[in-house]
């Protein structure tokens, strides 16, 4: 996988923005010296426009596609969050107002968000309309918490109905995300953490028309490795109920306004992880 570096956030924008200006009539031609001017009024209004934006119906379908209107529109976010809403931490319970609340735009200013599967029958559960209950995780793999906002869709529409902070050590996944935070950051550990044979799908390295599908040993690594993982702060999306303490977990990274994706998929054997698939 290459670097991914993307404006997804910026591309939403102005998906917006367009769609907001549509039915206005085509301005009038400029001359050559107002089109070299910048126009410093966009950078202002693209958020109150984004704002004017109502959810659309068909969003509440499916999750993500409610997720990427609901961080990107302040109005829209506020409207669909249950206030007072619950926070839990521990055992203290508190209630957040509305007034109290701060914009969250979660995973979109990054351009790419990531998932952690159990099975690969689980890889359709994005695209399941039958799905009303959403576990949307903001897991700091630095300090160990994650914090665990609980989606679920009431009366067809989709609304944050509660919030929950818990340590990374009570989690379900507990072992694998101290595996991947170590993984994504230590390239000595990374090797080791290889199966005798990975099986391989993706570009290859010399030449990126080229597609590559067969099988990549330790001292191929350096060539195929899939370079800077995420390591500080990953999020993670639940649909419906996970399994938890699976020996099996595939991670995915996957672009927002570009279709490209990462997938690795990893195997417990005996006390340790070990990557035995990578598609790129």
């Amino acid at each position: 996988m290459r670097k991914l570096l993307y404006a997804a956030f910026i591309a939403v924008c102005l998906t917006l923005v367009v769609a907001a200006c549509s039915d206005k009539k085509p301005a009038e031609q400029q001359s050559p010296l107002t089109d070299s001017i910048v126009d410093t009024t966009a950078t202002d209004t693209m958020e109150e426009l984004i704002e004017e934006q109502p959810i659309p119906k068909a969003a509440d379908e499916l999750f993500d596609d409610f997720i990427f209107n609901f961080a990107g529109n302040r109005k829209q976010q506020l409207a669909r969050i249950l206030f007072p809403l619950t926070v839990k931490t521990g055992e203290t319970v508190k209630k957040i107002q509305r007034k109290e609340w701060a914009i969250d735009h979660f995973f979109m200013t990054q351009g790419y968000y990531t998932l952690i599967f159990d099975n690969r029958k689980q890889l359709n559960l994005p695209k399941d309309t039958s799905v009303s209950h959403v576990v949307l995780e903001k897991i700091n793999l630095t300090d160990g918490e994650v914090k665990q906002y609980n989606f679920d869709r009431m009366e067809g529409k989709w609304m944050l109905t509660s919030l929950n902070n818990v340590t990374m050590d009570v989690h379900g996944d507990a072992s694998f995300l101290r595996f991947y935070q170590r993984f994504a950051t230590d390239s000595l550990f990374q090797a080791e953490s290889l199966n005798e044979t990975v099986s391989f799908s993706g570009p290859n390295p010399d030449d990126d028309f080229e597609e590559l599908v067969g099988d990549i040993t330790p001292e191929q690594w350096p060539a195929f490795s899939p370079g800077e993982l995420p390591s500080g702060m990953i999020y993670n999306i639940i649909y419906g109920k996970p399994m938890g303490n699976s020996h099996q977990k595939i991670f995915m990274l996957r672009g927002i306004s570009n279709g490209q994706e990462m997938e690795m998929t990893f195997k417990r054997v005996g006390d340790h992880w070990k990557l035995f698939k990578l598609v790129e």
